[in-house]
């Protein structure tokens, strides 16, 4: 069965919700419609739809000539056995003391590791992704110095592999929280797969909005691994619930974006403690410091 993509770009999440939202009522429908932002510091969001027959060209310019969007690029996908392509891209991923993998390479975890389950999902977060992969070893540099964590929250979870990594790491329940509920769903889940159940706490929220986090914090070690923009709008609220000595683990930060958020979390009482750069991403500990 053939499968068609349409796809556009535009300014502000309200605006490419509501376009998003507006797709679904188009005929044909869409088998599911998606909404993200660009991982590059631009401010525009990406809007795609999934159809099974060709998509209504004159529907979709008139979408887009509504929302302000660009005009949408409409592609027809090769068939493609998606098992054996996630299978072979996502390879196992090492990260310090952390081993995550897919089930599909359960048999290739080696000794000594500590491992992380986490297959493809409809979440961020496998470990791939050199903001994730920076975290993780981030965690196991403060391991290495001896760090000891009795409240640990994760903000914008995705997967969860964070979250799960503290867990296995320290003895004390771990909070997480996202604000898409998919996210939190697959959070679940993965908690489940990897003995975590019970263990790990999943919440939908927005940054601190939530009356668990609240009533959780202070944190000694708050995970943030998101995007400039909400990062730097998290950061009073993110240092007002981080504990003083307590540690902050910031990603998904370009590498030019990194020295501003470094000196507009340095406004909320924490200095740079170590910055990690892989590829184009930056990750940053930080330690609260008043």
């Amino acid at each position: 069965m053939p499968t068609f993509t349409a796809l556009t770009t535009l300014t502000g999440r309200k605006e490419a919700e509501a376009l998003g939202e507006a797709m679904e009522r188009l005929d044909p429908e869409p088998t599911g419609v998606g909404v993200f932002e660009l991982e590059d510091g631009s401010g525009l969001w990406e809007v795609g739809g999934y159809f099974t027959e060709s998509p209504d060209a004159a529907g979709l310019a008139l979408l887009a000539q509504v929302f302000g969007a660009k005009p949408f690029a409409v592609s027809e996908l090769p068939e493609t056995d998606w098992v054996a392509k996630v299978r072979r891209e996502l390879s196992p991923v090492a990260a310090g003391r952390f081993f995550v993998h897919g089930s599909h390479d359960s048999d290739k975890v080696p000794d000594g590791v500590e491992a992380l389950l986490i297959d493809a999902a409809m979440a961020f977060g496998t470990g791939h992704h050199g903001t994730t992969l920076g975290c993780l070893k981030a965690l196991d540099w403060l391991i290495e110095q001896g760090e000891v964590k009795h409240n640990v929250a994760d903000i914008g979870c995705g997967t969860a592999v964070l979250a799960m990594a503290a867990a296995r790491t320290w003895p004390e329940d771990v909070l997480a929280s996202d604000i898409d509920p998919v996210a939190v769903e697959v959070a679940e889940a993965n908690a489940r797969a990897n003995g975590l159940e019970g263990r790990l706490h999943c919440v939908e929220a927005a940054g601190f909005d939530h009356p668990a986090l609240a009533g959780a914090a202070p944190f000694d070690l708050i995970f943030a691994n998101i995007l400039k923009g909400p990062l730097m709008a998290l950061a009073p609220d993110l240092c007002g619930a981080l504990a003083p000595g307590g540690h902050a683990i910031l990603s998904g930060i370009l590498v030019e974006q990194a020295d501003d958020v470094v000196a507009e979390y340095s406004r909320f009482g924490t200095n740079l403690q170590r910055r990690d750069d892989i590829g184009d991403w930056t990750t940053l500990i930080l330690i609260r410091t008043e």
